[in-house]
């Protein structure tokens, strides 16, 4: 069974792929919403994904940029467990940074 940090980059690359080759790419205005940014999708891209005023997405820096997808328990739970694997091996990565 393939660890959470595997499952995590494994489904986060397949992610990244289907965004940044798609057509469906839009560019967001950010707008000041309090003491918060906020972006407004466009409706069609948000009748494509099935989302409506209220759903949760998930936001992911990556090293391209900012991933927005539509939440997902399992890949919630994915980040979760990558995160805690990040932590209990944090030195061993930063070797392997090198």
């Amino acid at each position: 069974m393939a660890s959470g940090a595997v499952v995590y980059e494994r489904w986060l690359g397949q992610v990244a792929q289907l965004c940044y080759s798609s057509p469906v790419t839009k560019e967001l205005t950010l707008r000041q919403a309090g003491g918060s940014v906020s972006a407004t999708l466009p409706k069609d891209m948000a009748d494509r994904l099935h989302l409506e005023a209220g759903d949760r997405v998930l936001a992911i820096e990556t090293d391209r940029g900012i991933l927005l997808t539509p939440y997902d328990p399992e890949a919630e739970r994915a980040l979760k467990v990558a995160a805690t694997a990040a932590k209990e091996y944090r030195s061993a990565l930063r070797e392997l940074a090198r």
